[in-house]
């Protein structure tokens, strides 16, 4: 039929995604995944280029195709996958794989496109905006239980479990009677079995969430060590007060060791974003879970979180976005609901990935907090951040309210006018991107369980976003050099 054999760069439009994709790629440094994969063992393994299978992820992410079976049937069935793949059709456990393998590499890809964008002339950091939503998990809600619940589901399993126990053994008495001891032996009852399969599952969860509990009140006791430690050692408290600070700090520290015994050796190596905020298994003084605190059997790692008014289970997806074209400039997933603690880090991600700070920030009344506005000033930031609805001065059977300096002046500061147009650009360089990810590129849970795995997979969301911007605003300009 074909006197040439047909060439797939003619079977879409110039000026396609794809192509821009595939030119992308190219320049991308894949250093890390080229190593690992070189040292894999790669006899049993059809090879594929990581470039290649990193253009599916990134076309197909960027299109709203996100299960690696549908990137897999793509590759026969639509035209743009088929020229990304080059006529390959690599197996959707294959696509999964690499993407589980190199997730951690998204990060530093998502870096390099930023640093494209700012190439491109699309990232300025003049005025930047953060904001948190929630995803959800992929994990339903109905699969998580509370502390409280658990110790009842297990008394209750527990006590099945030893009705049917006791009601085999004289089934088996009779047996033996009619048919001879050890003749036809029958396996454990169906039921018995589903019953010690939940058991175990519902143990396993409590056994994690103490441990959580006693880890996050070891960490309490901790910090309140280090606290008691230094103003022992402020030579401005009398002597009789810091021999009472050293012997708190003291017992403080022999009550961590006691909740969590492991030395420096055996702690395990820090998660990927250590220095974001991570949400602690609610507990009293001694370690104990809280009777609602809560753990997901199908997603530990996630929440339970709030959002427009429904409790989902969920992560808090952080972004800070640029004024000038609404380039994500760093971005950040957790498991923690409030956003308050999210700010410094987030800012500190932006100097990491871009190598300066920006010049103003604004945030909504999330992210109020007296230290949050000392840190954006000891940063030389220009911080515009809502102080929320505001007591009232007064009452008439009470002391007026007062507030703290800080609040105070960012309140005068938000009403005067220069401060009131800085913080009115919020909401339109924010709330866009989230719209365009939700809506528009479709991605609304998270495919992958547990928050490193999740962090990675957002990095890869909002590396997308970015360069569908780069794609549509100035696509000529990125290729050059």
């Amino acid at each position: 039929m074909y006197l040439m054999p047909p060439s797939p760069t003619e079977w879409l439009p110039e000026g396609h995604l794809a192509y821009f994709i595939l030119e992308l790629v190219e320049r991308l440094d894949l250093a890390p995944i080229e190593a690992a994969i070189a040292r894999k063992d790669p006899r049993g393994e059809r090879p594929y280029a990581p470039r290649l299978l990193l253009a599916l992820l990134i076309y197909g992410y960027c299109v709203g195709v996100f299960s690696s079976r549908k990137l897999a049937r793509a590759t026969y069935e639509e035209v743009a996958f088929l020229v990304l793949a080059g006529g390959a059709h690599p197996h959707f456990t294959r696509i999964n794989q690499f993407r589980l393998e190199h997730r951690e590499a998204f990060a530093s890809l998502f870096v390099q496109v930023l640093r494209l964008c700012r190439r491109a002339g699309l990232v300025k950091l003049g005025h930047v905006s953060l904001d948190g939503t929630k995803i959800l998990a992929n994990a339903s809600k109905h699969k998580a239980m509370s502390y409280e619940r658990m110790q009842e589901e297990a008394a209750r399993l527990r006590a099945e479990i030893n009705e049917l126990l006791a009601n085999a053994d004289q089934v088996d008495g009779a047996e033996d009677e009619r048919y001879g001891v050890g003749v036809a032996p029958e396996d454990l009852p169906e039921e018995l079995q589903r019953r010690e399969g939940r058991l175990a599952r519902i143990d396993e969860a409590m056994a994690e969430l103490e441990r959580e509990a006693a880890l996050a009140r070891a960490e309490e006791l901790r910090a309140n060590a280090h606290g008691q430690r230094e103003r022992a050692a402020d030579p401005s408290v009398d002597d009789p007060e810091r021999r009472r600070c050293a012997t708190r700090a003291a017992i403080s520290d022999a009550r961590a060791a006691e909740l969590d015994p492991r030395d420096d050796d055996q702690n395990p190596p820090p998660a990927p974003g250590g220095d974001l905020p991570h949400h602690r298994v609610p507990h009293d003084a001694s370690g104990t879970p809280d009777p609602k605190a809560q753990r997901n059997f199908t997603d530990p790692d996630s929440r339970i979180m709030v959002t427009g008014g429904a409790y989902v289970q969920a992560y808090n997806a952080q972004i800070v976005v640029d004024d000038q074209a609404q380039i994500i400039v760093a971005q950040a997933v957790t498991n923690q609901p409030p956003d308050q603690q999210h700010l410094s880090p987030l800012v500190d991600l932006v100097e990491q990935g871009l190598g300066r700070r920006p010049r103003r920030l604004s945030a909504d009344a999330g992210y109020y907090s007296d230290d949050n506005v000392g840190a954006c000033e000891a940063r030389s930031i220009a911080a515009f951040i809502a102080v929320g609805r505001m007591p009232h001065a007064s009452r008439a059977d009470g002391p007026p309210v007062e507030l703290s300096p800080r609040r105070a002046a960012m309140q005068k500061k938000l009403q005067a006018p220069e401060g009131h147009a800085v913080y009115s650009r919020r909401k339109v360089i924010a709330e866009p991107p989230f719209g365009h990810i939700k809506a528009a590129q479709g991605f609304r849970r998270f495919s992958l369980r547990g928050l490193a795995k999740v962090r990675c997979e957002w990095a890869l969301v909002s590396m997308t976003h970015n360069l569908l911007k780069l794609f549509r605003r100035a696509p000529a300009m990125v290729m050059v050099g």
